[in-house]
């Protein structure tokens, strides 16, 4: 259940004025840099000419930084805080007290601490590929450099032996979707018990999805391959949600990126290859794999829309993705799935769509929702999950009709708000 704390605001990235109007120095007068291994002195980011951060959200400019050249451009660039943090195992074995600290989430090796100065959160991967040094520094780079408000942010990470250490933001006030829909303490309580705060869910991870499809801005088609309600975070008090494990898939080996361009930086040079029966050997939960990761094992774009789709049913519906019942006639357990229920409620069966979708949408919302947005939502939900992945909408198509059925669901949600009166208790 979400804590009742306001949530924060991210600090945006500010210049002093000292540093603006602060005269350049001579090339002379500042020490030159020396270039960093991914384990040497760990106090230092990746880049060998990148400045000295300010805190994980701001930056600061350099004293020999002009806007006249080039040059000036590109050391720019390099003091915005895309470039990563290389961390030692030590410094993450420090934080974690050699993981012995409580972790933050029990089916997830993950552990809340503080690496200089920030409050992140570390999970630990394992390598379905292992990657050489150089190549994980290019893909770590091409990574951070995505921004996008309904993703959080990666940091860093580290590596040991077959495990890589994924450095994130940590976002406060905030708990995952699958826990806001399912209360372990409270099966009939939910924080999202309006229509407006689920598609305000809705809305933000379609776009923070897009984002990662088509709108990075690198020449490197992005799949996450983790999307799941587990792995969304709600914040307060607007309800926005969060994207989490942005870039794990491509950092653990999970992605082929043979032939293809990372961003500016040029085509790794070295094949990631893999013997047969590795490539076989694949990670998903039950209930979001698609039907062709699940033959293949191989996640693309049209896997993640699957993925998202089912996401959509749940916040419809509050119901997991697969449920087992005990059948009292046959003593059996019988199967239901969400998208089977979906699929019952406006498109099989017999009776009117009103009635049927009023009886399969979350009974928590006390009915109170708009019942045409409600059906093209879950129509568009179930394009999403069609077994054909050639037949699944662009997320970029799914982001712009979501965003429709908020701004309709708005006017809906103004229309029936209680007007303004004053009540006098005095006698007439």
């Amino acid at each position: 259940m979400c804590k009742t704390k306001m949530a924060t605001n991210a600090a945006s990235p500010t210049r002093s004025q000292q540093q603006a109007t602060q005269s350049p120095r001579t090339p002379s007068s500042r020490p030159s840099p020396r270039p960093t291994s991914f384990s040497d002195n760990p106090s230092t980011s990746y880049s060998s000419n990148s400045a000295p951060y300010s805190g994980s959200t701001g930056y600061r400019l350099s004293s020999d930084t002009t806007i006249s050249s080039f040059s000036s451009l590109t050391s720019l660039r390099d003091t915005l805080p895309e470039n990563p943090h290389i961390y030692d195992f030590s410094e993450i074995c420090a934080a974690t007290n050699n993981f012995l600290a409580k972790r933050h989430s029990s089916s997830t090796p993950c552990w809340r601490c503080t690496l200089r100065g920030a409050d992140v959160i570390v999970f630990q991967r394992k390598f379905r590929r292992k990657l050489q040094t150089p190549q994980l520094q290019q893909l770590l780079s091409v990574v951070c450099r995505s921004h996008h408000v309904s993703i959080i942010k990666l940091l860093g990470a580290s590596v040991s032996g077959d495990h890589i250490y994924l450095v994130y933001d940590f976002v406060n006030n905030g708990a995952t979707l699958s826990d806001c829909l399912r209360n372990k303490n409270n099966v009939h309580f939910t924080v999202l018990s309006t229509w407006m705060s689920r598609m305000q869910v809705a809305t933000d991870l379609a776009h923070g999805l897009d984002y990662i499809h088509n709108k990075t801005g690198l020449n490197i088609n992005f799949v996450h391959n983790h999307i799941k309600s587990s792995s969304i975070i709600v914040t307060e008090p607007s309800f926005n949600a969060r994207v989490c494990h942005f870039g794990a898939a491509q950092l653990c080996g999970e992605i082929e990126l043979d032939n293809q361009k990372l961003g500016e930086i040029s085509e790794i040079e070295e094949k990631l290859t893999s013997s047969p029966a590795r490539s076989k050997q694949f990670e998903g939960v039950r209930g979001y794999m698609a039907p062709e990761f699940q033959a293949s094992g191989v996640a693309t774009q049209k896997s993640d829309i699957y993925a998202f789709g089912v996401v959509m049913l749940e916040l419809l519906s509050g119901e997991e993705p697969l449920k087992f019942k005990f059948d009292e006639k046959t003593r059996t357990f019988v199967r239901t799935s969400v998208i089977d229920a979906a699929r019952a409620a406006v498109v099989d069966g017999e009776g009117s769509v009103e009635g049927k979708l009023r009886r399969w949408v979350d009974r928590r919302l006390k009915d109170s929702f708009p019942v045409d947005v409600a059906e093209k939502w879950t129509r568009v939900a179930l394009e999403c999950v069609h077994v054909d992945p050639d037949k699944r909408p662009n997320m970029g198509r799914v982001a712009g009709k979501i965003s429709k059925f908020y701004l309709t669901s708005r006017i809906w949600s103004d229309s029936i708000k209680m007007p303004d009166m004053t009540v006098s208790l005095g006698p007439r």
